[in-house]
């Protein structure tokens, strides 16, 4: 079925097809079409879901949580200052090891107040336990929802997924996406069928104990091999969608990456603009190739050097600050990755489109331009720098 849908209207039909147990919402911009049009189809009668409004987002996820530990299948939509308002909540889903599902609608975080979008929020919460998927199109946001349930669930896996789009860009941009027929969406998705539950009769068992220094780090353990096994996961439930959608998905996307000597890493809709910048560069005999991250937790370390192995110089761009001082979240996990290559390429960040600033298809050339110049002459020049800002002279 091909409709013409937003990314937000694609994520709501997604939840309409799977017909979940629970969503706490509370509204946000950019995510407040998603319960919006799910409140309308739980008003209709179109869906059997229990739908809590609360007072905040901490509350929704409250709720999520209380529902998810009962043995319900929950979700949740939000953004920006609502994912920070839930960050306490969120470590506590995912150490209780509760695959609740969350739409995460991309925006900026105050302050300064900003609507717009880039990954300030997400990136906020890259070490909160979460597995993290990204969607470049609105058929990616579609498709990314369906297939997190199935992730999350699985007995190897049990933790929370936040499929993300960008705000504005994906969420409210109308695209004709091909959707899935509903019975192939539950049978794909299946029951929820949790190995232990609060209301489970035959074994009652608390949820979210106290935890003291005898039992805290082994249960820490568990977590983090939890998300090693979420790799193995994604790329079966990636495989067993392709089957069903025709669709084909990995950790990343290579893109023009098969004789690439100059390559950019990024994530989302500004993947788009930079394949339009390959494509050109590449009529101009230029090898440029870019990778585009899907799947950021579990980050795919291993699988990202072979990718970028054969390239000479990488520019990895990031749409969120770090603050550290020395680059943004994705150039620090992907120069972590490559540290062990015996040949590795240069390598620079570049932070851009913070609250969302525009990247521009010539915006891309130029940084690929300096690529190539690092390739011959060997000098990197500043490590980590911003694009697209204005000097002071022209803010005053």
């Amino acid at each position: 079925m091909s409709h013409r849908l937003s990314g937000n209207e694609a994520v709501a039909y997604a939840l309409k097809q799977i017909n979940p147990d629970v969503m706490g919402a509370f509204p946000i911009t950019p995510s407040t079409e998603i319960p919006e049009q799910f409140a309308n189809y739980v008003a209709n009668g179109e869906v059997n879901t229990e739908y809590v409004t609360v007072e905040s987002e901490h509350s929704s996820m409250s709720v999520c949580i209380a529902a998810q530990a009962a043995g319900a299948r929950s979700v949740s939509a939000t953004s920006s200052c609502g994912l920070a308002l839930m960050y306490e909540l969120l470590y506590v889903a995912a150490s209780c090891r509760l695959p609740i599902t969350l739409a995460c609608v991309n925006r900026a975080l105050s302050g300064p107040i900003n609507i717009n979008h880039d990954y300030s929020d997400s990136m906020g919460a890259r070490d909160s336990g979460w597995i993290q998927i990204y969607a470049e199109n609105n058929q990616e946001a579609y498709d990314n929802f369906i297939m997190a349930m199935p992730i999350g669930e699985h007995l190897s896996v049990r933790l929370p997924v936040m499929s993300c789009m960008d705000g504005f860009i994906t969420s409210h941009a109308v695209e004709n996406i091909e959707l899935l027929e509903t019975d192939a969406v539950r049978s794909f998705i299946g029951e929820y069928k949790p190995e232990n539950y609060l209301l489970k009769k035959e074994n009652p068992l608390a949820v979210g104990p106290y935890d003291i220094s005898p039992y805290y780090m082994e249960h820490k353990v568990q977590e983090a091999e939890a998300m090693k096994a979420a790799k193995a996961r994604i790329l079966e439930v990636a495989a067993e969608f392709a089957k069903i959608s025709g669709r084909s998905y990995g950790l990343f996307e290579e893109y023009r990456m098969e004789d690439a000597e100059f390559a950019l890493v990024l994530m989302g809709s500004s993947a788009g603009t930079a394949k339009a910048a390959v494509d050109k560069l590449r009529e101009d005999g230029v090898k440029a190739g870019l990778v585009k991250i899907r799947v950021f937790r579990p980050f795919p370390g291993e699988e990202l050097v072979r990718a970028l192995a054969g390239t000479r110089a990488v520019a990895v761009m990031d749409k969120s600050e770090g603050f550290s001082g020395s680059g943004g979240p994705l150039f620090a996990e992907t120069r972590s990755a490559l540290y062990d290559l015996k040949e590795r390429p240069h390598m620079i960040n570049i932070v851009f489109g913070l609250g969302g600033r525009d990247l521009k298809v010539e915006d891309v050339e130029k940084v690929f331009g300096r690529l190539a110049n690092i390739a011959v002459t060997g000098e990197i020049g500043p490590l980590y720098t911003h694009m697209g800002q204005r000097s002071k002279e022209e803010i005053v």
